[in-house]
């Protein structure tokens, strides 16, 4: 295969009591591109998503990740292995300054466990680093700030910083854009533009005009399953996912 694909899905399904919310998905994401997986509501892109991250067993199907086959594996497991889920580690401890944050994040990832009365030198070690995190996510104004004052947009920004502290080869983001506005929309998408350009990036996103510029490749979902795939110019106006969106009650402009 002359394509470098970093994570495939075959065949994936999950069936809960009398419904199928995923069925048969078959999906590859290329290395290095940010992928988008939309749809409207229950299309099952959030069912799809908590099985990529395997916070959900498959009933049917498969999931491999870097030639690797992860279907049975823990969330803990394929962090490890590079494939890591934003918002995972509900990484935001409100109380802790920006900076604080971030440097514990660094810490986890060394696998250091807690221990308080040294971090004080461990801590001070991982700020260079930190603060170099803090700066590409556009918050070095904010660092002293506990992160339970940030705006809603800049909060979303301590989370992909903490995220990034883990070095995911991968990142899975769930709605990064979720209930933002317009300024807060256009900083994240700039932040993740900025934060793929060595990884790879997949994103479930309800809104297709957010991913619009953002996405190399984009997959639709109905139903639980694929309806269209392409880049944004092919799948905003195929008629079926038109239709999906509208027949939901759902422009696909806003």
């Amino acid at each position: 295969m002359s394509e470098d694909i970093i994570l495939s899905t075959s065949g994936l399904t999950k069936e809960f009591a009398g419904f199928t919310a995923v069925n048969g998905v078959d999906l590859s994401v290329k290395r290095g591109t940010i992928h988008a997986l939309i749809g409207p509501n229950g299309a099952g892109k959030t069912t799809c998503f908590n099985l990529l991250t395997k916070f959900l067993a498959p009933t049917r199907g498969s999931i491999v990740y870097n030639g690797r086959d992860i279907t049975r594996q823990k969330p803990a497991e394929i962090a490890r292995l590079g494939l890591v889920r934003s918002f995972q580690i509900s990484a935001v401890f409100p109380q802790l300054s920006v900076m604080n944050n971030v440097r514990i994040a660094l810490q986890r990832k060394r696998g250091d466990s807690f221990d308080f009365w040294r971090s004080e030198e461990v801590l001070r070690s991982l700020d260079k680093e930190a603060l170099a995190l803090v700066e590409a996510v556009g918050l070095s104004a904010f660092a002293d700030l506990p992160a339970v004052e940030l705006s809603y947009g800049r909060k979303r920004a301590l989370e992909i910083a903490t995220t990034l502290a883990l070095d995911p080869e991968m990142l899975l983001l769930d709605e990064p854009m979720a209930g933002m506005g317009r300024e807060d929309i256009d900083r994240i998408a700039t932040l993740i533009r900025k934060v793929s350009k060595n990884r790879t990036i997949l994103m479930v996103e309800h809104n297709l005009s957010v991913v619009a510029s953002l996405s190399d490749r984009i997959t639709v979902l109905a139903r639980g399953q694929v309806l269209a795939e392409g880049d944004y110019a092919t799948v905003s106006k195929d008629p079926r996912v038109v239709e999906a969106y509208i027949g939901s009650g759902v422009g696909h402009g806003h």
